[in-house]
């Protein structure tokens, strides 16, 4: 039986997820978290075969849960499920350590398909996605300016597009106004962009974030 940690601060969806994997018949929800304090605390006193966690949740989570996960279980395999597409955050879940990247909206028996094949030591990645990956592997004169960016400075890239001010990101991220500003800077710089109705075009261009109201 493979025994999987579900993280998502949603009981409804948690609920969900245990149901989908009980009626696989391989698969079992043996333990649940709803933030990213829970799902550390699941993983350094229990034994998992996979984690599948939301990318958004209250405290730590995301790309930096990701990455702190790997650094105390490398050998944890990681399937996140999200409700972001692929383009906004696929390629940086996978250069972080997950193992795979699906949407909330695809269908259950995918889901237990790119959970088996994990575990067995594979990678699961939609179509698009694994092309975002190729082409994020060209030489940097090729790659989209905003896959330069780091991932701090690309969720706040994200936040701006959202409309929310300097002081805003930085009460959210519990950052300083000065840090949050300077981050903005570097984005601005590594896009070759001079203002911030500069960063929300290119967003909607490229269709890399969802609107707020999504």
């Amino acid at each position: 039986m493979i025994n999987i940690l579900v993280a998502d601060d949603h009981a409804i969806v948690r609920d969900g997820l245990k149901e989908i994997l009980a009626r696989s018949g391989d698969l079992k929800a043996g333990g649940e978290a709803k933030n990213g304090q829970e799902v550390l605390r699941h993983v350094r006193e229990a034994k998992w075969d996979l984690l599948l966690m939301d990318m958004s949740m209250p405290g730590r989570s995301g790309i930096d849960l990701i990455k702190q996960v790997k650094a105390e279980q490398p050998k944890l395999p990681i399937l996140v499920l999200s409700m972001h597409h692929e383009h906004e955050y696929a390629v940086r879940a996978i250069r972080a350590g997950a193992s795979g990247y699906l949407n909330k909206d695809s269908a259950s028996d995918l889901l237990v398909a790119a959970i088996r094949k994990i575990v067995a030591g594979g990678v699961f990645l939609s179509e698009s996605a694994a092309e975002l990956l190729a082409r994020e592997t060209m030489s940097g004169a090729d790659a989209p300016p905003h896959t330069l960016l780091s991932s701090r400075e690309f969720q706040i890239f994200g936040m701006i597009v959202q409309g929310k001010t300097v002081t805003e990101i930085a009460a959210e991220l519990s950052l300083s106004v000065k840090t949050v500003s300077t981050h903005k800077m570097r984005v601005l710089e590594k896009m070759n962009f001079t203002n911030q109705a500069e960063l929300v075009r290119y967003a909607l261009t490229h269709r890399l974030f969802d609107e707020p109201n999504d």
